[in-house]
């Protein structure tokens, strides 16, 4: 009997990083042997099923890496689950090429199309294009794409339009392209922000500032899906879902769309139409998954948003970020480049070129777009900025003072709330918010990578600390065993004085319990940080509150908390303590319990 060939089978439901249209995708198994003559004979089949099943002869991907192969192929949008069924068939049978049919049998399940019979096989899989065809939905799609409008189908509704200019049908109730109220449909303004770090903060950043330039706004992220900042979802809304739910927010003037690495590769974007997209940075994080191995494989993903930029968009890149200046020049749609230096050779080049560029000189964040020099004010004045101690997030409010130009906000406007942004504590929810009990501070983030880790950690001191430090520490459970240590090697670093390891609740993804908190454990001592010096609450709350247990007056707490619903828990918590003007080696008082 044979092991199966793939580990993963996938419809690509929007502009991918294989192509800009819609199609299917699969990895092949880890570990398989296999030639190129194997992906030579799956070529050979995916031209005989798209024959057999009157479809384009349309762009066909072979992407080789360290653990095998994706393999992509472009499809009619109607008949996507079908394409996953030639993508496994035609895999199998060029894989096992010359296997006898006994140990296919086996695995083989009514309905699929048979691996070691070409024509019964194009039978069963002309049966199922067949059926799920559905001619109404390329006829919308076809005249939406005439009138470059954005085009959002889901499994269970397709939607025309954007925010106050769309329409929603449920997919078994289209109309006729002649039943739609065309002249009623518009786009509205859209940013896609992706990166390794500070996605989110970006994220809301654009959104408040095209708050405040009066537009009604949408915007999706790791916490949900927001309208004029409050809370539609809850939930790690981060792919294409979220996407299409901001949207479709019948009210919605503008949309800022947080687009993960995840729902890039599993799905493509939800919409191939922006107005301006920002790759933040590229850092090391989620290797092993889809073929992503390095960070030019990350890089090659996050730039999929490329793709939605037109010739009037803007991509907003990092010019720090050595990666994306390489991986540019590739590129041919309009670029911003921020960094923290606004004279680097980098930025005076484009602006030269009459480019789009924002960075620091002499203290002041300085914008140039469409040939205008804007100066938006000391960035130490800004609250994110920690008195520009956090160069992250500089980073961040460059990225987006650049999307929210390219969207027509105006540079006051833009001035106006970096200088606002970041003064309450609910305006970043989750990330660097920061309370202090006497001298004793507190701090929350969603640090999860190296860089991410070590920025935070610069960002507050913990380099420069009088007293002691206390660090939570864990990391969900789809990463490598290399990037577990590398977040506990970038802590000890620091020489934490404790470090509370925990799992992250829902994010374990096939880990037991206790397994990711092993080896960061292991990884620490290593490192030379002392058993007595690390203790163990899987809990995300129970590890928040050993460390405020442990504190003393002068220490520094940095709590990365991964888990929507804990987090929630420890603001609840760390607020009431602040409250109750609780202070550090007091018992935590019992009027603070840990639900919110």
């Amino acid at each position: 009997m044979h092991p199966e060939p793939f580990e993963d089978s996938r419809r690509l439901t929007g502009c991918n990083v294989y192509f800009p249209g819609t199609g299917a995708a699969l990895e092949t198994a880890a570990g398989l042997p296999f030639q190129g003559e194997a992906l030579a004979r799956w070529r050979d089949r995916i031209d005989v099923a798209r024959k057999a099943l009157g479809w384009p002869d349309d762009k066909v991907v072979v992407r080789e890496h360290r653990s095998g192969a994706s393999l992509a192929f472009a499809a009619p949008s109607d008949q996507l689950y079908t394409a996953t069924e030639v993508n496994e068939w035609a895999w199998w049978s060029a894989a096992l090429h010359g296997a006898g049919a006994e140990g296919f049998l086996a695995l083989h399940t009514p309905g699929h199309a048979a691996i070691w019979d070409a024509d019964s096989a194009l039978r069963t899989l002309q049966a199922a294009a067949r059926a799920e065809a559905n001619p109404a939905l390329r006829a919308l799609q076809r005249e939406a794409a005439r009138r470059a409008l954005p085009f959002l189908p889901d499994d269970d509704a397709v939607s025309i339009g954007a925010g106050d200019g769309s329409a929603v049908w449920a997919m078994d109730a289209l109309p006729a392209t002649t039943a739609v109220d065309w002249p009623a449909l518009h786009a509205i303004p859209t940013v896609l922000v992706t990166g390794s770090n500070g996605k989110t903060t970006t994220v809301r950043l654009v959104a408040a500032m095209t708050r405040a330039h009066g537009w009604h706004t949408a915007h999706s992220c790791t916490d949900g899906v927001f309208f004029d900042g409050q809370t539609l979802e809850s939930g790690d809304f981060s792919g294409p879902t979220g996407a299409r739910t901001a949207l479709r927010q019948r009210d919605a003037q503008a949309a800022i769309l947080e687009t993960a690495r995840g729902g890039i590769l599993r799905r493509g974007l939800a919409t191939c139409s922006a107005d301006a997209a920002v790759v933040t940075n590229i850092a090391a994080d989620h290797f092993g998954e889809y073929g992503v191995h390095d960070l030019d494989d990350l890089a090659m993903v996050k730039l999929t948003v490329a793709r939605a930029i037109g010739d009037a968009g803007l991509l907003v890149l990092n010019a720090d970020d050595p990666v994306l200046q390489r991986r540019s020049r590739t590129l041919s749609c309009p670029i911003g480049w921020f960094a923290l230096d606004y004279d680097s050779d980098e930025l005076q080049a484009h602006r030269q070129a009459g480019g789009a560029t924002c960075g620091v000189r002499e203290g002041a964040l300085r914008l140039h777009y469409r040939g205008d020099e804007h100066d938006l004010g000391s960035i130490a004045a800004m609250p994110l900025t920690l008195q520009a101690r956090a160069a992250y997030n500089i980073a961040n409010i460059a990225a987006a003072a650049l999307a929210a130009a390219a969207l027509g906000v105006a540079a006051d406007t833009i001035a106006g709330t970096l200088l606002r942004f970041g003064d309450a504590r609910d305006d970043n929810p989750g990330r660097l918010q920061r309370w202090d009990f006497d001298a004793l501070q507190v701090v929350l983030d969603y640090a999860h990578n190296p860089d991410g880790l070590r920025g935070l950690l610069h960002a507050v001191g913990a380099d420069q600390r009088a007293g002691r430090l206390a660090i939570l520490l864990g990391h969900a459970g789809n990463r490598e065993d290399a990037d577990l240590r590398a977040v506990a090697a970038t802590a000890a670093g620091f020489r934490p004085e404790l470090a509370v390891l925990k799992d992250s609740g829902g994010y374990e993804r096939g880990r037991g319990s206790g397994e990711i908190a092993t080896i960061m454990r292991a990884e620490l001592l290593r490192s030379g940080i002392g058993e007595g010096a690390i203790a163990v609450r899987l809990d995300e709350v129970k590890a928040a509150r050993c460390a405020l247990e442990w504190a003393r007056d002068g220490d520094l707490l940095v709590l990365p908390i991964h888990e929507l619903a804990a987090r929630d828990r420890i603001v609840s918590l760390l607020d009431c303590l602040q409250q109750q003007k609780w202070r550090p080696q007091k018992p935590l008082p019992e009027a603070c319990g840990d639900a919110p």
